[in-house]
């Protein structure tokens, strides 16, 4: 890749002895122009892609002071409810009716229990709570809920 014989010559056209047994010794020298080049269009292609990888639905989730989940070997499944009330699995909008029985067989093919249930801050209670019990019920036994960070800590010392 870099290695090279570097040719005598040079000296106007004078012959010595002395440069004959210099003239075909091997280069020590590596190129690594082209290494940093790859590396350059690497990190471009990587800072381009890494933000279209992430899956989600805009929603504004509410913030408190819990510390993040640690993450998993398989794609997290996450169910999101709209502030309309609508529930998706993913980015596939699902009937309320039918959400249980699609649970069901999307955990018949997964190795996790682990789902992640995102929810406006303006959903109600009682329909989070109810997506949670559908949950349950379709084989989701790890339910994490999403926020964001640097809500209220609700710690008096901290005042």
């Amino acid at each position: 890749m870099g290695a090279g014989v570097q040719t005598g010559g040079g000296g106007g056209g004078r012959r010595r002895g002395r440069r004959r047994t210099r003239a075909m010794q091997p280069m020590a020298e590596i190129n690594v122009t082209p290494f940093v080049d790859v590396m350059l269009v690497l990190l471009i292609v990587f800072m381009v892609a890494a933000p279209l990888l992430t899956v989600g639905v805009p929603v504004e989730l509410p913030k408190t002071a819990a510390n993040p989940l640690p993450g998993e070997q398989e794609e997290p499944l996450s169910v999101t409810i709209l502030p309309d009330g609508t529930v998706q699995i993913m980015t596939t909008e699902t009937p309320r009716g039918e959400l249980i029985s699609r649970l069901r067989a999307i955990a018949g093919e997964r190795d996790s229990r682990r789902v992640f249930l995102r929810a406006d801050g303006a959903v109600p209670y009682r329909d989070v709570m109810e997506v949670m019990g559908a949950l349950n019920a379709g084989g989701f036994s790890d339910v994490g809920l999403v926020t964001d960070v640097g809500g209220p800590t609700l710690d008096a010392q901290s005042e």
